[in-house]
Parts: structure tokens; C-alpha cells; sequence
């Protein structure tokens, strides 16, 4: 009975032994180059691959920047994971990296080893051999030639600037286009026309003045010469508008002279003659009237320019202009 249980012991180590070592066989690993000869500077890819259960699990070592003094390493690609067609329970995991030397002769690149729960595999050793550049010491050397000079031209720019120049000439034209617009809408605007304004008759001009300066009461506050002063300008005014006489300028005399001729009633020319003989007495002779004279005085300029104001209707500035035109 004893026998018999060491033979079962011995026969399950011997079947786990097996099965380990059946599991470790379904995984390999290898390293390989594209190139194993390259120029100095010049590049290969250095590819680790394993092959192993679709189950499995390995981990790659870990690289770094460089492989060795010699040997660096210029870029890592991604990790690719293929399906064996032929053995739909295997599958293949590679990843590439891309080398260079610059140091001429044999260089190794290392074993690898992958780690797994079945254990640890490793990659053979691979040689790299970088060829030094070939230098011909029989011939001279030359200096750097400097940069060929390129024609440029206008056609040559607008090509490489096509998008420019349109966007350009786009807003120019939409500026005009506006600018155009804008200057059409104004020109069929219609024109606004103001209503015509009314001209102010000569004799209502003056009334007013002379109800103006009455209201000031300057000679009842001693100011005498002016009121006279004020009350002939405004007459004198009156005169030059309405009978075309340069009364502003004239003396009195003068200006009962330039009347003589016209029509105005003796009594007219009688309070004319009073208020402006009686301004003179006040301004040149200093005279003081009386207050009945001054009071008198306004009221011969009221009673003068009511009996000589103009019996014509009122033009308006559009009929007066026309008259005018009509006569030119």
C-alpha cells in the first residue's frame, strides 16, 4: 500500500512537470533588425516580438533612450497584436523601434527578457555593424556653397498670395458698391421744400420798431438825444425802403428835397418835417424839448408811416424772387 502511494506521488509531479513544460514551449520570443548593416547616422528598426497563447500575458522590458553607449534609440512605434491564421489559439504581439548609430563599427544589441507567469525569455543578441562615410582624401576640399539665389516674381507672389489679393479686392468693391448706393439713395431723395415764408410789409417793420423804442421810455429817464437819435433812424430806414432814397446818408434837407417829387400829402410832409428838424435841434443844438414835444414827436413817425405804407398785397419770397427773374 505504501509502494503504491509513492508511485501516484511520483507520477503527479512527473504530469505538472509536463504541463509546465508544455506551457512554456507555447511561448517564443525573438528579437530581429530590418537592417544588420546601416551607413553612419542612418537608421533600422529593431523589432521584439512574442509569440504566445491567446490567453497569455508577457511583459515587454522596458527600453530607454538609448540601447547602449553606441546605439540610440530615435522613436518607439506602437505595439501591434496579431492572430496566428494557422493556429487560431496563438497570436503574435510585436513592437518596433527605430535606431541609429553614429559611431562606425560592430555594435550588439543586447538579449531581452519578457517576463510572464510561465517565466522569464530571452532574445538573442543581435549584431549592428554602422559603416563610416567614405571620404576621398585625393580630392581637394571644398568650402560650403552658399544658397542659390531664386527669381521671385509678381506672379510668382500673387500665386502664394491668391487668397490675400481676393479677400482684398472683395472689400474694396463692397466699399464702392456702398459708397455708390448711398450716393444714388441721396440723389432720388426728394427734395424737402419749406413752405414760403411770407414777406414782412415796410410799414409793419417800422411800427414795430417805433412801438419798441416807446416802450423803452428813454426820454423819460433823460435820455433825450437818444430818443431822437433812434426815432429818425428808424424813420430814416423807413424813407430809403420805401421811396428808394439814400436817406441814411442825406441831411433832412436833402431828404424834403428828394420828397418834393413824390406823393405825399402836405400834411404827411408836415409831421415828417417836425420830427426831424426837432431831432436835429436836440442832437446838434442840444435844445430840451418839452415832453409834449417828444410825445408828439412819436406820434407824427406812427402817423407818417401808416399814410405812406404801400397799398400793394404782400408778396411772398417765392413771387418776389420770380419778379425779380422776370425783370432780369
Amino acid at each position: 500500500m505504501r509502494q503504491y502511494f509513492n508511485f501516484s506521488w511520483c507520477l503527479m509531479l512527473a504530469l505538472a512537470g509536463f504541463t509546465y513544460s508544455a506551457k512554456a514551449q507555447d511561448i517564443r520570443v525573438e528579437a530581429k533588425l530590418d537592417k544588420t548593416t546601416i551607413a553612419l547616422g542612418d537608421q533600422t528598426r529593431l523589432h521584439l516580438i512574442v509569440h504566445l497563447p491567446v490567453n497569455g500575458q508577457v511583459d515587454f522590458p522596458v527600453l530607454a533612450d538609448t540601447i547602449s553607449s553606441k546605439v540610440q534609440i530615435v522613436e518607439m512605434g506602437k505595439t501591434d497584436t496579431i492572430a496566428d491564421q494557422n493556429n487560431p489559439g496563438v497570436k503574435t504581439i510585436s513592437r518596433q523601434y527605430t535606431i541609429t548609430s553614429f559611431d562606425a563599427g560592430l555594435h550588439m544589441i543586447p538579449a531581452y527578457t519578457f517576463g510572464s507567469k510561465s517565466g522569464n525569455f530571452n532574445t538573442a543578441a543581435l549584431p549592428l555593424e554602422v559603416l563610416a562615410v567614405k571620404v576621398d582624401t585625393t580630392k581637394a576640399i571644398y568650402d560650403i556653397k552658399e544658397p542659390l539665389a531664386v527669381s521671385y516674381s509678381f506672379m510668382d507672389w500673387l500665386r502664394d498670395n491668391w487668397k490675400l489679393v481676393l479677400f482684398v479686392a472683395l472689400g474694396i468693391l463692397v466699399v464702392v458698391g456702398l459708397i455708390w448706393y448711398f450716393i444714388k439713395k441721396r440723389r432720388n431723395k426728394p427734395a424737402k421744400v419749406e413752405a414760403p415764408k411770407p414777406i414782412v410789409p415796410l410799414h409793419t417793420i417800422a411800427l414795430d420798431k417805433l412801438n419798441a423804442l416807446k416802450s423803452e421810455k428813454l426820454w423819460e429817464q433823460g435820455q433825450i438825444k437818444q430818443y431822437h437819435s433812434e426815432l429818425t433812424d428808424i424813420i430814416r430806414e423807413y424813407l430809403e425802403k420805401r421811396y428808394e432814397i439814400n436817406a441814411l446818408e442825406q441831411t433832412s434837407e436833402e431828404i424834403f428835397a428828394g420828397l418834393r417829387h413824390l406823393d405825399i400829402s402836405e400834411q404827411n410832409t408836415n409831421k415828417l418835417r417836425q420830427m426831424l428838424l426837432l431831432a436835429d435841434l436836440v442832437k446838434f443844438a442840444k435844445a430840451t424839448p418839452l415832453n409834449t414835444d417828444n410825445e408828439q414827436s412819436m406820434e407824427n413817425a406812427i402817423s407818417f408811416v401808416m399814410n405812406t405804407k404801400a397799398v400793394v398785397a404782400p408778396l411772398t419770397e417765392n413771387k418776389v424772387q420770380n419778379k425779380d427773374n422776370e425783370s432780369v
